[in-house]
C-alpha cells in the first residue's frame, strides 16, 4: 500500500510524524493522511477488540467453567481454582512481553500485532473443543491451563503493541486521544463479552449452559481474529519505527536488554504506574459480575446487566480522559485517579452490600469512570516513557510484569481475602493499597505530553 502524504500550505513550518518542526520547511514523506490515521485507528480498535473479547470471556463465565472443570471440588474451592488458572497464565505475561517486545522493535509493530491475533485467535477457539472433567479427568484442567497459558502469550503483545503503533502515527498534540483507543477497545471486547454472557443466562436453562451453552462465545474466536489478522496486513508500519529502521547503526540487537541497561528507571515507573490498571480493571470489569452473584447473591443475569451498562458507560469516559490528558498532562490525570481510588473504594464497595439494583449499577459506574482516569492516559504515558528503539519492549515489559503478578491474580485475590477477612468489602482495600502504589510511582515521573517523542 503506498503511503499518502499531506501536501505543505503555504506559511506553516512542516512538521514530522512526531510534531516536530523539519529541516528546511519540508513535509517528511513518512507524514500520514487523516485517511491512513483513520484506518490505523480502526484496525488498531477491531484487532484489539478481538483479542480482549477472546480473553474476557473466560472471566465472565468462570462460575460455569469452575462447575465443569472442578465439579467434585466445594463451590468456592472450584471458584478459586478456575481463577487460578486465570491467574497463571498471566505468569507467562513477561516472557510474552520480551518476545514480542523484541519483535515489535526489530521487525516492527505490525508484524508482532498480526501474530498476536492469530495465537490468541486458535488458543480460544480450543478451548471450546475441551472435554470437560466428566469426559477426561483430570486432563480437563490440564489442557485448560496449557491453553490459557499460549492466550497469557498472545496477550503479552497485544496492549503494547496497540499503543505504541497509535501514538507513533498520531498528531503530537492528540497522543493521549488516539492512544485511548486501546482500553477504549478493550472495554468493548468486554462489553460484548458481557452482552453474550448475559443473554446465554437468560435464554439457556442452566444445565444447557453448563453442558454445551459455554462454549459459543469461544467459537467465534476463530472468524473474528481472521477479520483482525486481515485488517493489520493492510497497513504500513508507523512512520516513527521506519524512520528508525531507515537510519543505519541505530537499531538495538537486544531491545529488552538495552531497556534495562539504560531504562531502568524509566522501567520502575512504569510497573508501579501500572499497578492501579492491574487490579482495578480486572477487578472492575472483569471480576465484578462473578463478586455480585457469587458473593452478594445476585442472579446471573442482573449481574452480567449491571456491567455490561457500566461498560458502556466506561467506554464514553475513556475517550474524554484520553482528550483531557492532553490538555491537562498525563501526571497530574493518574495523580487524580489514585487519589480518588484511596478516598471512594471502600465506601462505594459498602454501597454494593445495598442490594438495590440501581445503587449497584451507579456505583459500578463512578468506579468505572474512576478508572477511565487512570486507563485513558496510561497507554500515551508509558508509550513515551521509552524512545523509539525500545518503546515496545518497554511498554510490553512493564505492563506485562504488573499485571502477571496484580492484575491476573486480581479476581483470586480477591476471593481469597473475602474468604479469609469475611468481609465483602475487602476487595476495595486491595483497590486502595494498589492506588497507593501507583501514586508513589506516578510522583517521581516527569511529565510527557509536551514532549516530542524520543527516536534514538
Amino acid at each position: 500500500m503506498s503511503h499518502e502524504t499531506t501536501p505543505p500550505q503555504a506559511g506553516v513550518i512542516a512538521k514530522d510524524a512526531d510534531g516536530s518542526a523539519l529541516a528546511g520547511g519540508g513535509v517528511s514523506p513518512l507524514t500520514p493522511s487523516k485517511d491512513v490515521r483513520r484506518r490505523v485507528v480502526t484496525a488498531s480498535f477491531i484487532g484489539n477488540f478481538v483479542e480482549w473479547f477472546d480473553y474476557a470471556v473466560y472471566g465472565y463465565l468462570a462460575a460455569v467453567i469452575s462447575s465443569v472443570f472442578f465439579p467434585e471440588a466445594e463451590r468456592q474451592t472450584a471458584l478459586l481454582a478456575t481463577f487460578g488458572v486465570f491467574a497463571v497464565s498471566f505468569f507467562v505475561r513477561p516472557l510474552g512481553g520480551f518476545v514480542w517486545g523484541h519483535i515489535g522493535d526489530k521487525l516492527g509493530r505490525r508484524k508482532a500485532l498480526s501474530l498476536s491475533i492469530v495465537i490468541m485467535s486458535v488458543s480460544t477457539f480450543c478451548i471450546a473443543l475441551i472435554p470437560g472433567y466428566a469426559s477426561i479427568g483430570l486432563m480437563a484442567p490440564v489442557l485448560l491451563l496449557l491453553v490459557r497459558i499460549v492466550q497469557g502469550f498472545s496477550a503479552a503483545g497485544e496492549y503494547a503493541g496497540a499503543s505504541a503503533f497509535l501514538v507513533e502515527y498520531a498528531p503530537a498534540n492528540r497522543r493521549g486521544l488516539y492512544a485511548a483507543v486501546v482500553p477504549a477497545s478493550t472495554a468493548a471486547g468486554l462489553l460484548l463479552g458481557s452482552l453474550i454472557a448475559a443473554l446465554l443466562s437468560s435464554v439457556l436453562t442452566a444445565d444447557q449452559l453448563h453442558e454445551w451453552g459455554w462454549r459459543l462465545p469461544f467459537l467465534l474466536a476463530a472468524p473474528m481474529g481472521l477479520i483482525g489478522r486481515y485488517i493489520r496486513t493492510k497497513l504500513e508500519d508507523t512512520p516513527a519505527f521506519r524512520e528508525l529502521a531507515a537510519k543505519e547503526g541505530t537499531e538495538e540487537k537486544a531491545p529488552a536488554l538495552a531497556m534495562f541497561k539504560t531504562y531502568r528507571k524509566q522501567l520502575v515507573i512504569a510497573c508501579g504506574a501500572v499497578m492501579l490498571n492491574a487490579v482495578g480493571f480486572y477487578v472492575i470489569l472483569s471480576y465484578m459480575p462473578t463478586y455480585l452473584s457469587e458473593e452478594l447473591g445476585f442472579g446471573p443475569t442482573e449481574s452480567f446487566l449491571a456491567t455490561t451498562i457500566a461498560l458502556a458507560s466506561y467506554i464514553g469516559f475513556i475517550f474524554l480522559t484520553g482528550m483531557a490528558s492532553d490538555v491537562f498532562g498525563r501526571k497530574r490525570m493518574l495523580i487524580t485517579a489514585s487519589i480518588l481510588f484511596m478516598v471512594l473504594t471502600v465506601p462505594a464497595f459498602m454501597l454494593l452490600e445495598t442490594g438495590d439494583f440501581l445503587v449497584i449499577v451507579l456505583v459500578q459506574i463512578l468506579l468505572g469512570g474512576m478508572l477511565t482516569l487512570n486507563d485513558g492516559t496510561l497507554p500515551s504515558f508509558l508509550a513515551e516513557l521509552f524512545p523509539t528503539k525500545v518503546r515496545y519492549s518497554g511498554f510490553a515489559v512493564s505492563f506485562n510484569l504488573s499485571n502477571a503478578l496484580f492484575g491476573g491474580t486480581a479476581p483470586f485475590m480477591a476471593t481469597l481475602l473475602i474468604a479469609m477477612t469475611q468481609s465483602k468489602i475487602a476487595p476495595g482495600w486491595y483497590l486502595v493499597a494498589a492506588s497507593a502504589v501507583s501514586l508513589a510511582a506516578v510522583l517521581f515521573a516527569t511529565e510527557t505530553s509536551r514532549k516530542p517523542l524520543k527516536h534514538l
